[in-house]
């Protein structure tokens, strides 16, 4: 069996997951994640793009025309959005830049690869739900069940904050505040917090839940949780949805 030792590109993409995206850039797990996949996708396409083993690609192998590529290869054959494409394209550049500060020897490639643009794409039109469409969608949760109290108070937050389902499931029970002024602290891309204002309405929902579930909220305690108490995942509340 052939070994292959680490080599150049093997040592940066260590490093750069394990030790400069989480630490020095404070990037959250779910962006770590994201570019993580986006490099699965590229190391796969470019083992078959050369006909070689991926423990075989070094950073000769991911000059500019092999990102261009599978960029085109993203759209054409996977059918990805340019949204995705452009995802995929940050995670690239953000490898890049970092290896250009350790490989002066590679510069000039990692300037070409960054060099690549992001695509630009038709603004979609922004749809909004009537007041009647909101309502039709909480009352698909079953009130008189726990569960179903938990999906109405979930749903009633997400409409009323306009807030990324994991900055929803992100919710401790100290992010709450539940006397005037009712608000919401929510934790964002890049951990960047922000307070969203809560409607009365949605306040009384969440008061009326958080009460009785017995959540204290001078803790920080996930508000919602699953059958076994532990906070819900994205795919959960997909699920639920």
């Amino acid at each position: 069996m052939t070994m292959h030792p680490p080599n150049s590109l093997a040592r940066n993409l260590r490093t750069f997951f394990s030790t400069h995206l989480p630490n020095l850039k404070g990037f959250s797990r779910h962006t770590v994640l994201s570019y993580r996949d986006s490099f699965i996708l590229l190391l796969r396409f470019v083992s078959q793009f050369h006909g070689r083993a991926v423990v075989e690609l070094d950073f000769d192998q991911l000059g500019p025309t092999e990102i261009i590529a599978f960029l085109e290869h993203l759209e054409d054959s996977r059918r990805n959005t340019v949204s995705t494409r452009n995802v995929r394209l940050a995670a690239i550049h953000a490898f890049f830049r970092y290896a250009a500060q350790s490989h002066p020897d590679r510069l000039e490639q990692c300037q070409r690869v960054l060099a690549i643009p992001f695509k630009r794409s038709a603004p979609r039109p922004i749809e909004y739900l009537e007041y009647e469409e909101i309502q039709a969608v909480l009352n698909t949760a079953d009130r008189s069940t726990l569960d179903g109290r938990r999906d109405y108070a979930l749903m009633a937050t997400l409409f009323n904050t306009g807030a990324r389902v994991q900055e929803i499931v992100d919710i401790r029970a100290t992010d709450l505040q539940l006397a005037q002024p009712f608000h919401v602290r929510l934790l964002g891309k890049g951990r960047k917090e922000r307070v969203c204002p809560l409607w009365s309405e949605t306040a009384d929902v969440l008061r009326t839940y958080c009460a009785e579930r017995q959540i204290d909220l001078r803790k920080s305690t996930p508000v919602f949780t699953n059958r076994n108490g532990k906070a819900l995942t994205r795919f959960g509340v997909r699920y639920i949805l």
